[in-house]
């Protein structure tokens, strides 16, 4: 017989503490740099309207875990899709299951996370201007951690709805709306991409000398300009991101030229690489999800709601 804790999406969100996650999130990706999780290659079965993905992964240090995520049209939203799930945390040491959680909370700010991250090793120390492209729940999520994490900077919201732009912009006290998403991008200093998008929705020509980009969506196409990719130095959480097809690998990676080199954000973090060359460099950080981004966001959310006393026990 063993105990688990079971979190509702409201428990895991209030348990998901920004600085924890952000801490977390940033030993995995060290991890992931050094090759030292255990992350087996992306399974899912398809029925004719989605699928179901499966990505267990072990981080030393913060656990075992497993995300179970469907993909399917949602109809209520033309062209964009639901991600609903659970994830399972396990004891590293024997194996015991420990708690049961709700993904999407934990998938959206363990993504902002890694973006975050990317922002704070890649931007120009003197970027002081941040647009965010998106007004979904993933672009919302990146608001919020940025309200939390630096909510003096200013942050300019652009999306193709007026009033979800605005609604977004809300979340953070130096939040504002663009009219468009050229105006946002135009001189900001990081660019947070966080759509659904199937086309690319930067240009090159809007992006000034030195700019950071975080693209985190784009799961059914490209989110960034072929231009840009081309210009700028490229950075992923892992060497997949390059390596395998869509969805697992980014569109915006696939068939790079001969001696276009992908760097581990990881890498950087653990200053092993230095990631920024000069000031007018453009940096690109393209994100695909990785399941040691799951376990470190698990672990967080099961430490602070066992100390907070939260969530109900099921024994099985």
């Amino acid at each position: 017989m063993s105990e688990i804790l079971f979190l509702d999406g409201a428990r895991t969100r209030a348990a998901l503490e920004p600085r924890r996650v952000l801490e977390a999130v940033a030993t995995a990706l060290v991890a992931i740099g050094r090759d030292e999780v255990s992350v087996p290659p992306r399974i899912a079965a398809h029925t004719p309207h989605g699928l179901l993905g499966a990505m267990p992964g072990h981080v030393p240090g913060l656990g075992l875990a497993a995300k179970l995520v469907s993909v399917f049209a949602d109809p209520a939203r033309p062209g964009r899709s639901s991600h609903r799930g659970i994830v399972a945390l396990f004891d590293e040491t024997d194996g015991r299951p420990l708690a049961l959680m709700d993904a999407e909370p934990l998938t959206e700010i363990r993504t902002a996370a890694t973006a975050t991250l990317s922002a704070r090793a890649l931007a120009r120390p003197d970027a002081d201007r941040v647009a965010v492209i998106g007004t979904g729940a993933q672009a919302r999520a990146q608001i919020a951690l940025l309200a939390a994490v630096a909510p003096e900077t200013p942050v300019r919201v652009a999306g193709r709805d007026p009033g979800r732009a605005a609604s977004a912009a809300a979340l953070h006290p130096a939040g504002s709306v663009a009219e468009h998403i050229e105006d946002a991008v135009r001189g900001a200093g990081t660019v947070f991409c966080c759509t659904g998008a199937v086309l690319p929705v930067i240009r090159r020509a809007w992006l000034a000398p030195g700019t950071h980009i975080s693209s985190v969506g784009g799961s059914h196409g490209p989110e960034v300009d072929a231009d840009t990719v081309r210009d700028a130095a490229l950075f992923a959480e892992w060497h997949g991101a390059a390596t395998t097809r869509p969805p697992s690998g980014a569109h915006e990676l696939q068939d790079l030229p001969s001696g276009r080199h992908v760097t581990l954000l990881g890498s950087v973090l653990a200053g092993e690489h230095p990631g920024r060359r000069d000031e007018d460099e453009l940096t690109l950080f393209k994100s695909t999800g990785h399941a040691a981004l799951d376990v470190a966001a698990a672990h967080v959310a099961d430490t602070v709601a066992r100390a907070e006393g939260w969530g109900t026990r099921v024994t099985l």
